[in-house]
């Protein structure tokens, strides 16, 4: 007896910083004044530079993980990321793919009714975040791949550099409140800037 294939399953694959929380670094460095935190996958496309300046600057500063700890605490998703997120699930599975840290998305993903992440870790030492440790090298791309080769058609959306891979590797691709920069260097993909326009196209493309 030969087996049939089930119809193809669906998968939305997110961003998290920029499209359902604010961004960790730049709370950060409008907490502590080191305004050269500020600088994210928006603006720097290679992830190990912009990780290491950080890390650099974390040590000149003596800024601690507990101080990064206690930023975190006060954050809350963006306006609306929670029904958004409640909406998609509604309809189908929902990964986070993301170049956060664990350390850093523990208490966000709480917040958001704790949805799958795959993401990075830290390496801390005596309150010292002294090195960063890949999941692995371009893992939303990967990630989507595999989800793919799994017989799901998946719809990915984000907001930097480090997402335009994602987005290729999906059967639909849009952009969410990306700078006009990156919009513009990679037109292929749709530009949303609400949750309301992000959540229609997504679905439409399902």
């Amino acid at each position: 007896m030969t087996s049939r294939l089930a119809p193809q399953q669906t998968i939305v694959t997110l961003d998290l910083e920029g499209v359902m929380v604010p961004e960790i670094w730049i709370a950060v460095a409008e907490r502590t004044g080191v305004e050269a935190l500020r600088r994210t996958t928006r603006d720097e496309p290679d992830y190990d530079v912009l990780m290491r300046g950080r890390l650099a600057l974390l040590e000149q500063h003596g800024l601690s993980m507990s101080t990064i700890t206690d930023v975190i605490a006060g954050l809350e998703p963006m306006q609306g990321a929670r029904a958004f997120l409640d909406e998609l699930r509604a309809r189908t599975q929902v990964i986070i793919l993301s170049d956060t840290f664990e350390q850093f998305a523990a208490p966000l993903m709480r917040q958001l009714g704790m949805p799958a992440i795959l993401c990075h870790q830290l390496i801390v030492r005596d309150d010292r975040i002294v090195d960063y440790a890949l999941r692995m090298p371009d893992q939303k791309r990967h990630a989507v791949e595999a989800f793919r080769s799994l017989n799901y058609r998946v719809v990915a959306a984000g907001d930097s550099y480090n997402d335009a891979a994602m987005l290729g590797a999906a059967d639909a691709g849009f952009w969410f409140h990306a700078p006009d920069t990156i919009t513009a260097q990679f037109p292929q993909f749709a530009a949303t800037h609400t949750y309301e326009a992000l959540t229609a196209a997504i679905l439409g493309a399902l």
